[in-house]
Order: structure tokens, then C-alpha cells, then sequence
């Protein structure tokens, strides 16, 4: 692990190394790229070839900008956009399938960049890598076919903001460079075109190169005089406005006016069984309503394991739910939300009710989720564990109105969103 470890940081400082260099370091941890080779793609889209090649002059090309006019990019940025690059297309080996597009049979990779980022989130914890080089590369790979996107579809500020919570636009932007530029296509330089486009865009709503794309939203919203009532205001101002429901932050004062000063909070869980979400939520929610799906299915079946009747079960569940967010009590709902329909059924029911959301993510490498799982009282063994993580749909930050990861022994390994001094995480 060290030599891996001194590999990485080359990609840090000034290392170049080719796919060839990268698969041999890294295919044991991302199985899918030794399949990057038998994998094709639509020759007018990638007149290269399969996906091995079109990773290999990828990288290059981002090489070229690295050593031109993306030099001033270095340390963790540089190693995450290299990282983002090799995985970017990681998911096309189970995504690519023939489909008719327009009247034409084309190959295409649906859902390649969630798939991605899926399954890159556990696997990526077990690279000796800072924590904010990982949430960097997830963000590059699960979003890399937006930037285009949003300038094709004439979007606004809200979207870009929206898409700056969730990856830096300035990295995107590179990335996406990188990738158009390695590729054989008829259309090249208008693509090209279009993502100067989006970085222009980008710099005039004044999301390029920011610590943090909340700031300039914050600024026009802090009229508040608690704390608590500012946190509320803050978090609920950058989630409307990036979900397009408000045009300036201002409007957030009005439309959270009263709930600012009585809201309750919903704690959502999000985390592969063996993670440690019971611990946590004992640790730092004890004074909150607890629904937990497996206490619902022991109370109704005398076996929290017993997997009879789930409907019955769910709707037992969010109907508790409903009665305590119209309470305005703080709640927290137990189960492993693996799926994005799941979340945004819970997220949305928060939101419906005026409470303040937090998603509270658990990130384990796959090896810490088995060996968990073996040492705690309920195990639900390795081969279920297999199955989850294949169903994980990796959480965005913007799904909710906050967002805490959590590791492995409940360590924070990260927060967005506004908080207040002494919360969780």
C-alpha cells in the first residue's frame, strides 16, 4: 500500500503515467476497467475505437492541458481531475447497449456517469486517498455529461449553481476538455465550442474557480437573529435556489419566515448494513423520534429480520413520519435508502412539511462493511451486503438540504450545508 500510496501522490505533483500504467496500479480495485478493451462504442461519437483507447488519449490529452493552460492545477485538484479522467466512463462495460435513437441504430451507455460513481463510491475507500479527492472525483464522473447539457438546453443559474454544489465547474470543465479532445468525431470543434460555452457561463454567475458556490447566496440572506433561524434560512435559500423554486436568494426570507422559527429537523440515513448508522444515530440523535424499519418489522412480526408484508411495513413507517413532521418534532428514519426514489420520497415529505433535511451518508470501503457486519449482533452476511452495494445509487449533495459522510467507527469525513456549533457531525 505504500508504493500505491507514492503513486498516488505523483499524480499529485507532475506524473503522466498512461492507461496501460494506471490499469496495472489500479485494476485490482476497479475491476471494470480491465474490461475497458471489449467494450465498444459508437464509431460516430468515437471513431477511436473501444473504451481502452479512448481512456488512453483521454489522459493524454489532459496531460497537454495540465503542461498548457490548466498548469496552475496541482495537489489534490490535479490528482482527482487524473483520477477523473482514467474512471470517468468506468460504468459503459454494463451500461453499453444498441438502442434506436432517432430511427438509427446507435451503441450507446445510458445512466454510464451515475452507474460510475456508484460504483466507484466504496471502492475508492480503499485508496490511501484524502477524503476530498474522492468526493472530487464522484462529483467529476457521476456528472460529467452536464456541462454540455446545460448550454444545449439554454439553462439558467440555477442549474449551474446547482451543478457547482455538486462537482467544481472549473475541474468539469477540464475534464470534459480532455474527453472531447479524446475522441474521433466529425463534430469535435463544435463540442468544443459548446463547452467553452458552459466555462463562460460558469465564470459570469460567478461559480468558477470558488472555495465554496454558497457564498455569494449567504451573503444576501444573513438577516436573521438566532442562529438556529439563520442555519434554517441558509440552508433552505441555496437548496430553492438551485432547485430552481426562488430566482434570488432574497425570496427565501419571505417564504421561510414563520417555519424558521419552528421547524423540526428529519435526519435521513443513507449506508451499505454493517456501516454504523444505528451507533450513530444512538450517539448523536437519542433525543430524536427514531423509524426504524427493522423495529417496525419486529413490532409486526416479532423478527426485525423477517422480510413478510414490506408494504405494510413502509406504510406503517411514513404514516409515523407524517404524524411527527406535522408535529414539527425532530425525526430520524433507519433503513439503508440504498435508492434514489426511496430518498426522494422521504426528502420531499420533509420539505412538504417545512423541516430542515439532513442525508447522512455512511462511506466504507467493501472489506470495513463485511467485517462489521460480522461483528455486530444482527449480521445479514456478506452475499446480502454483495447485493446492496450493487443497488446503491450514490446520494447527491443536493438531494437534501445538508449532507454528513460518515466513515468507518463514525468518524466525519465531511458536511454541506450550513450548520450550527454542537450538531451532529
Amino acid at each position: 500500500m505504500r508504493e500505491l500510496k507514492l503513486w498516488l501522490e505523483g499524480l499529485a505533483a507532475d506524473q503522466t503515467p498512461d492507461f496501460d500504467e494506471c490499469l496495472s496500479r489500479l485494476g485490482r480495485f476497479f475491476p471494470w476497467l480491465e474490461r475497458f478493451a471489449d467494450t465498444p462504442q459508437e464509431p460516430e461519437w468515437h471513431g477511436e475505437g473501444d473504451v481502452a483507447i479512448h481512456t488512453a488519449m483521454v489522459l493524454d490529452a489532459l496531460y497537454q492541458l495540465l503542461d498548457g493552460p490548466a498548469k496552475h492545477l496541482s495537489g489534490s485538484k490535479r490528482q482527482a481531475l487524473i483520477l477523473a479522467a482514467l474512471l470517468h466512463d468506468i460504468a459503459k462495460p454494463v451500461t453499453t447497449r444498441v438502442k434506436l435513437l432517432h430511427g438509427v441504430e446507435r451503441l450507446a451507455a445510458t445512466g454510464h456517469e451515475e452507474q460510475g460513481a456508484s460504483y466507484l463510491a466504496p471502492k475508492l475507500m480503499a485508496l490511501p486517498l484524502d477524503y476530498s479527492v474522492v468526493t472530487m472525483i464522484l462529483g467529476l464522473v457521476g456528472f460529467h455529461q452536464l456541462p454540455k447539457l446545460l448550454v444545449v438546453r439554454n439553462q439558467g443559474y440555477s442549474r449551474y449553481l446547482h451543478l457547482a454544489l455538486n462537482t467544481d465547474l472549473e475541474l468539469m470543465y477540464w475534464l470534459e476538455r480532455a474527453d472531447m479532445q479524446g475522441r474521433i468525431c466529425a463534430d469535435q470543434a463544435a463540442q468544443l465550442d459548446i463547452l467553452e460555452q458552459f466555462a463562460m457561463f460558469a465564470q459570469e454567475y460567478g461559480l468558477w474557480q470558488v472555495a465554496d458556490p454558497r457564498t455569494d447566496v449567504l451573503s444576501a440572506v444573513q438577516v436573521k437573529n438566532t442562529p438556529r433561524e439563520q442555519i434554517y434560512l441558509d440552508n433552505y435559500a441555496v437548496s430553492e435556489l438551485a432547485g430552481g423554486d426562488i430566482v434570488m436568494a432574497e425570496e427565501a426570507i419571505a417564504r421561510t419566515y414563520r417555519a424558521a422559527s419552528v421547524y423540526g429537523h428529519l435526519y435521513v440515513m443513507c449506508g451499505i448494513s454493517g456501516s454504523g448508522k444505528s451507533s450513530w444515530i444512538q450517539t448523536h440523535l437519542a433525543d430524536c423520534q427514531l423509524i426504524s424499519l427493522d423495529e417496525i418489522r419486529a413490532e409486526i412480526h416479532g423478527d426485525r429480520t423477517c422480510q413478510k408484508d414490506p408494504g405494510r411495513v413502509v406504510h406503517l413507517a411514513r404514516d409515523r413520519l407524517k404524524a411527527a413532521l406535522a408535529k414539527r418534532r425532530h425525526v430520524v428514519w433507519d433503513a439503508t435508502n440504498l435508492r434514489l426514489d426511496y430518498r426522494k420520497i422521504l426528502c420531499d415529505s420533509g420539505r412538504a412539511y417545512g423541516a430542515l433535511v439532513t442525508l447522512v451518508i455512511f462511506h466504507l470501503d467493501v472489506s470495513s462493511l463485511k467485517a462489521n457486519d460480522r461483528n455486530r449482533r444482527y449480521t445479514v452476511g456478506g452475499a446480502v451486503i454483495d447485493d446492496q452495494l450493487k443497488s446503491l445509487q450514490w446520494p447527491s449533495v443536493t438531494e437534501a438540504h445538508r449532507m454528513i459522510v460518515v466513515g468507518d467507527n463514525g468518524k466525519t469525513l465531511a458536511r454541506f450545508g450550513s450548520f450550527q456549533e454542537g450538531e451532529p457531525g
